[in-house]
């Protein structure tokens, strides 16, 4: 598979951009299970043309990381615009546009998946973007803004006809939120259309390799992103691969394990933002690396609480001292209901 002139090889993995989620450190970690793309958090244009401190920080990148794409989403043309051309100086590999999310406050706007109810604008918009800036647009959307307009395969064609260079869908529309299961069988109607020349990659209750597998062998697309499932288990990406190449499930990571990869992202953490800030958004990810362990609601109390990284570390060795023979292949979480 392509995005451009990016080679990425067979079936590739991508990370779903994710508000609050997918920062440097935990995009780092990702990386190192396997992720062959990765997104930042997606970014308001009307944040990047103000020069608003917060968009403008979600605009680091690293060589790390690549090939990354900086996602963005607005619902005026100029701005976004604007802000493409603004993302592309940070010197992504990828410019993604996001018609697909549901909250409220951004698709009551126009913005996100509140696009897809007005498909001539989001086509123009997509358009001058593609016009605007060198690197490869892509885009993320939905099927449609509800039941009764899954206008998917209409949209697909026609923001391949406005340059670009790959589609993401999500298999739900915009008025199932998260809820309910992905339709895939639309994801798969899309991608085996002979007139789509371009890569289709979807996107939605992948929480498993035998989902991601599924994903590719009965619906053709190109490559799977995975969101939510990721989220306390970044290790997902090389179990798909592995299971692509073998046939054969992995272990889950034990206790000790889980506590290195806890140290190691937040030492990431706080080598990007400093200590303060390291720390504090590191809270969200800390715990969630242990979920299943038994009698651990103090623990996590901890983790969630203490500022000094030294205690934390001793916190985080403590875990694997107390629980490092806990059997984790009972923390296997159950399939998910939704996906961002």
């Amino acid at each position: 598979m392509k995005i451009g002139e990016i080679e990425l090889g067979p079936q590739p993995l991508f990370l779903a951009p994710m508000e609050d989620v997918t920062d440097p450190s935990f995009r780092w970690v990702c990386k190192q299970f396997g992720a062959d793309v990765v997104y930042t958090e997606f970014i308001s244009s009307d944040g990047l043309i103000r020069d608003a401190a917060k968009s403008r920080a979600k605009l680091d990148i690293y060589d790390y990381e690549r090939p990354v794409g900086i996602q963005i989403y607005g619902h005026l043309i100029e701005p976004m615009v604007e802000a493409a051309r603004l993302a592309e100086s940070a010197d992504p590999d990828i410019i993604d546009i996001n018609f697909g999310c549901p909250v409220k406050k951004i698709a009551g706007r126009g913005a996100g998946s509140g696009m897809m109810r007005d498909v001539p604008l989001m086509v123009e918009m997509t358009r001058r973007i593609v016009e605007a800036v060198r690197k490869p647009v892509t885009v993320k959307t939905r099927l449609g803004w509800d039941e009764t307009s899954k206008n998917i395969e209409e949209i697909a064609l026609r923001l391949q006809d406005a340059g670009i260079a790959a589609l993401t869908i999500h298999g739900r529309t915009r008025n199932q939120m998260y809820k309910g299961e992905a339709d895939w069988t639309l994801i798969g109607r899309v991608k085996n259309n002979p007139a789509i020349r371009i890569p289709i990659i979807g996107n939605g209750d992948i929480d498993s390799a035998v989902k991601a597998r599924e994903a590719f062998d009965r619906y053709g697309v190109d490559g799977v992103m995975i969101g939510r499932a990721t989220y306390g288990r970044p290790w997902i990406f090389r179990e798909v691969k592995h299971y692509l190449a073998t046939g054969r499930l992995l272990p889950q990571p034990s206790v000790p394990e889980r506590v290195e990869l806890a140290k190691r992202h937040l030492l990431k953490s706080v080598e990007i933002k400093g200590e303060r800030v390291g720390v504090l958004e590191m809270r969200r990810h800390l715990s969630n690396y242990f979920k299943g362990l038994p009698n651990f609601r103090d623990t996590r109390l901890q983790l969630v609480t203490l500022s000094d990284i030294p205690q934390l570390l001793s916190t985080l060795d403590s875990i694997a001292d107390r629980w490092g023979d806990f059997d984790t292949s009972a923390t296997v979480p159950a399939p998910l209901s939704h996906e961002v």
